[in-house]
């Protein structure tokens, strides 16, 4: 099984196909984790030996006020969109050793994609050197927000999941909307939902949850020239082996090329994706060997 930049099939520290794949949502649900314990734990895994699987410490623009000194690269979330990005960053640009490193930016409630696009377009001096994604709305707008991606500099973000069972597109909508962002070169991030690596129906809740193994397949698919139908089924496949078969055994140009479409998902815990690696023998189980601290 070979996942990347391993060779010779071995499996050593994280493999290229998950470098970077889980940025740290510790603050946002259903993980909700206070400040205080959410930024040490962060430093731990950035520290540890799986430190290769970690992005960045994902935070609120609403809660830039409660930022303190620390060594913390962040992604910006901006729920009220583009208007709300200039007072955040002045805010982090004074705290000693905190760094953005990337924006998420909603599109406000019935603003037009190509109003949003013009707000956006008008602040890239600010956004300069920052990796932007866009949160691509579940409406009407979706196509068109979509469209006036193509060709710039801006990534989508898609939601796969949040606290009711409304917030789950199904395996079609998922499906349609990865079909069309690497059909159009449009890279893209996920957030909220992909708590574990396969499919899978939430024992407490119910809820029909994407795996994130399903959705890096399914932009390998996607790239190979799937449908929307097949990548469908891929995003609905149970079989955790099934799936890890036949991601280990991509060559490192697929990879490649997989990881510059689908870049990373948000996560409330970084250790729940990273067991799950483990126990399908994706990662070795020695990265968990050494002090893990506490699950963010």
């Amino acid at each position: 099984m070979d996942l990347g930049g391993t060779g010779a099939g071995a499996v050593i520290g994280i493999p290229a196909l998950f470098t970077g794949l889980c940025d740290d949502a510790a603050l946002f649900p259903p993980g909700n984790a206070p400040l205080p314990d959410a930024i040490p734990a962060h430093t731990r895994h950035r520290t540890s030996s799986y430190a290769d699987l970690v992005g960045p410490f994902v935070f609120p623009a609403s809660r830039v006020n409660e930022l303190t000194p620390a060594e913390l690269d962040v992604s910006l979330t901006l729920p009220g969109g583009p208007a709300t990005l200039e007072a955040a960053l002045t805010r982090i640009a004074a705290v000693e050793g905190v760094t953005p490193v990337a924006l998420e930016i909603a599109v406000p409630a019935e603003q037009s994609a190509a109003d949003f696009m013009t707000a956006v377009q008008a602040l890239e001096t600010l956004t300069a050197g920052l990796d932007v994604f866009v949160e691509i709305p579940r409406d009407e707008r979706r196509p068109d927000v979509l469209a006036a991606l193509v060709g710039t500099s801006v990534s989508a973000k898609f939601r796969t999941g949040g606290v009711v069972a409304e917030a789950y597109p199904d395996e079609g909508e998922l499906a349609a909307a990865i079909h069309t962002v690497v059909a159009t070169g449009v890279p893209f991030k996920a957030t909220a939902g992909l708590h574990h690596a396969v499919r899978n129906t939430d024992p407490d809740t119910g809820f029909e949850q994407h795996g994130f193994l399903n959705v890096l397949l399914a932009t390998r698919h996607a790239l190979g020239g799937g449908t929307v139908t097949q990548l469908a089924a891929t995003l609905a496949e149970r079989d955790g082996a099934l799936l890890a078969q036949e991601l280990g055994d991509l060559s490192d140009d697929v990879v490649e090329a997989v990881r510059s479409s689908f870049r990373s998902f948000g996560t409330c815990s970084v250790l729940e994706p990273l067991e799950d690696l483990v126990g399908l023998q994706l990662v070795p189980s020695s990265v968990l060997s050494t002090e893990q601290g506490t699950s963010a």
